[in-house]
């Protein structure tokens, strides 16, 4: 279907069924695919090939979806399997011929996504390669990612606007005596849009303006929240270290090298619209040709980025959907035992996760008003302690 196309069709949001149902589907998928992920994280085992595998499951759960309809649906990977370690903070998804491999005590970092005809579900996740409850600075971080989500999923609802959750989340991050990540962007989701024009800030600040924006029912967002012991401002230390790129839609230029045009030419037929892994393309090739791509913004790069060493640094993202009865958050997964070393007694904060995430006005029927995520926060703060 061409853009012309598509953008003379209503555009599709929740109040069809149909759209929520599709949503639920690449949930489901990308949960399931996070929990196999998780099962092939152990010390040894090399980064690509657990990134490859969360790819392909995707893949192949989507391919059985929607097979025998008239009009081809699109589906599969919406954003390809990062595993960032340690102080990167995100992005991270090797090329084929990477040795890098996972040891024990490693803060690991997965952020992956799905989509069934466009519709987007993303999830990212914290794990720590160990036995045992997390304690510590590393508590302490994961803690902060945690809380920051639970109190964004209360506060991204119709009527609230964007700036109140950038400086909500800042809040709860220096409760732990951490910082929330500079960069890092929460976007609308729609059809084939993974990076809306809604945006909710992690930081605000002077270099990084955003407009002021009001959530309104029926909007998808993914929401993500990086956690830092450290600064807060990650560097890029190696651009060759980016292997996601996403296809600008708006641009043009004739391209000069051979490569090039090959390399374009093939991600414009396989990776029209989603972020795609450079793994996916023939390696010596891709990285001459993607040079040039970039460098004339034919493709827009998600770099490797990089705290301080020894810094800690928790992710943790989900996907809502704005339903007229409340929010649903449709992507997540229980965290490990944590033991962090601050408790939060601010009222502020408090008062933000115990507000329900479902209403009552609509739908009837008894609503589930709290998040495992907020009893967890609310467990750790009466003893110190956070039980999965």
């Amino acid at each position: 279907m061409s853009d012309d196309e598509r953008g003379e069709e209503k555009e599709l949001d929740l109040s069809s069924p149909e759209v929520v149902t599709k949503y639920k589907l690449a949930a489901e998928i990308v949960n399931k695919a996070l929990q196999l992920v998780l099962s092939e994280c152990k010390p040894k085992a090399k980064i690509v090939d657990i990134c490859e595998k969360g790819d392909s499951y995707i893949r192949e759960q989507t391919g059985s979806m929607y097979k025998n309809v008239k009009k081809k649906i699109e589906r599969g990977v919406a954003f390809p399997t990062c595993l960032s370690v340690n102080d990167t903070v995100c992005h991270y998804s090797p090329l084929a011929s990477d040795e890098t491999v996972l040891e024990e005590g490693d803060i690991l970092k997965i952020d992956m996504g799905c989509h069934i005809d466009g519709f987007i579900a993303v999830v990212g996740h914290t794990h720590v390669l160990q036995q045992g409850a997390v304690t510590g600075r590393a508590a302490d971080a994961i803690a902060a990612a945690n809380a920051a989500a639970e109190v964004a999923l209360r506060l991204v609802k119709p009527g609230k606007k964007n700036q109140d959750v950038t400086e909500a989340i800042q809040k709860v991050a220096a409760a732990y005596d951490c910082k929330i990540v500079e960069g890092v962007l929460s976007h609308q989701l729609k059809q084939f849009v993974i990076d809306g024009n809604k945006v909710v800030l992690s930081v605000s600040n002077p270099e990084t303006r955003v407009d002021d924006a009001e959530f309104e029912e029926n909007e998808v967002y993914a929401i993500d929240i990086v956690t830092s012991t450290g600064d807060g401002k990650p560097k890029l230390l190696d651009e060759k270290q980016t292997t996601i790129y996403k296809r600008a839609v708006d641009k043009n230029y004739h391209l000069k090298l051979k490569a090039s045009r090959f390399i374009f030419s093939e991600i414009s037929q396989n990776f029209p619209i989603m972020p795609f892994s450079a793994r996916a393309l023939e390696e010596k090739r891709a990285r001459l040709g993607l040079v040039e791509c970039v460098n004339h913004e034919l493709l827009q790069p998600y770099p490797v980025l990089h705290e301080k060493p020894g810094d800690f640094v928790a992710h943790i993202k989900f996907t809502v959907l704005l339903m007229p009865n409340g929010s649903d958050r449709i992507t997540s997964h229980t965290l490990q035992e944590l033991q962090p070393t601050k408790t939060v007694d601010d009222p502020e904060i408090k008062g933000w996760l115990s507000l329900p995430v479902k209403s009552k006005k609509k739908g009837g029927g008894k609503k589930k008003k709290r998040g495992k995520g907020a009893e967890k926060v609310e467990a750790m703060e009466e003893t110190g302690n956070g039980g999965a």
